[in-house]
């Protein structure tokens, strides 16, 4: 069975980032990909795993030359449809075969979903440095992982299913979580993002917490007023780069540059 091709097949991918809560992973993530494009005056990025197109389309819109890559045929479709009218190049791909793309081709590569769906060390390696060999030296590189601990917290805990991860052996001794593709999300821990990132030639600038606590506090933010809105999307910004945080937010984005 193909647990990924059915999971996207049956969700609003789009409305994932459109609540309240969810809004904070894509405002944190634009934030920094916009500074990073400032920084190295990028004008060509690469989507790796663009899903809908959310990223892609609203780069393309600030007039960057974006190409996106989707591995699902589902999400491919709806990405196309949302970007109607709008300069963007888009094709059905893997993250591990890049081979239609030369070395050196890209300002900046963005691996925002890739990487929640690599089960093994090895295919993350390679979806790394299939990003980093289409990157220019001196370009960023941006991925996203899925985190260990708030899906323990969450799942595991808060959702009542101790015993059938316990059952299905889902958790190592150190409650390490352990994915196959019927899980569909792999979860990382911030020292398997450090000993990812050493096989690659790069350098990394920062890891960031991109959603924080939003997830655990889901109802409440998703209720707030907009002023109160406002001035937690201050906090989470002030605090996103505080490693002592990083692990227990949901996603995090770690910012590399290609040397």
């Amino acid at each position: 069975m193909d647990y990924l091709k059915e999971y996207y097949e049956s969700r609003d991918e789009d409305s994932r980032l459109l609540s309240k809560h969810g809004q904070i992973e894509y405002i944190t993530t634009m934030k920094y990909i916009r500074e990073c494009a400032d920084k190295t005056k990028a004008k060509r990025v690469l989507e790796i795993g663009a899903g809908t197109g959310r990223y892609s389309i609203a780069l393309a819109k600030d007039g960057f030359d974006v190409t996106a890559v989707e591995l699902i045929e589902h999400n491919l479709e709806i990405l196309r449809q949302n970007a109607k009218g709008v300069r963007l190049d888009a094709f059905q791909g893997d993250a591990l075969d890049l081979s239609r793309f030369s070395d050196n081709t890209f300002d900046m590569t963005l691996v925002l979903g890739p990487m929640y769906h690599l089960y093994s060390f090895e295919d993350k390696k390679k979806a790394l440095s299939e990003a980093v060999r289409v990157t220019k030296k001196g370009g960023h590189i941006l991925v996203a992982y899925c985190m260990n601990e708030p899906t323990v917290i969450q799942f595991a805990f808060r959702r009542g299913n101790l015993d059938y991860v316990f059952k299905k052996g889902l958790l190592t001794p150190d409650w390490h979580c352990k994915s196959e593709p019927e899980q569909v999300f792999e979860l990382v821990r911030t020292e398997d993002i450090a000993r990812l990132d050493d096989t690659a030639d790069v350098t990394r600038v920062k890891l960031i917490a991109t959603d924080g606590a939003a997830h655990y506090l889901s109802e409440l933010i998703d209720g707030m007023d907009d002023k109160t809105y406002r001035k937690w999307l201050e906090y989470h910004i002030a605090v996103c780069e505080r490693q002592d945080l990083i692990g227990a937010s949901n996603h995090t984005l770690d910012i590399l540059i290609k040397n």
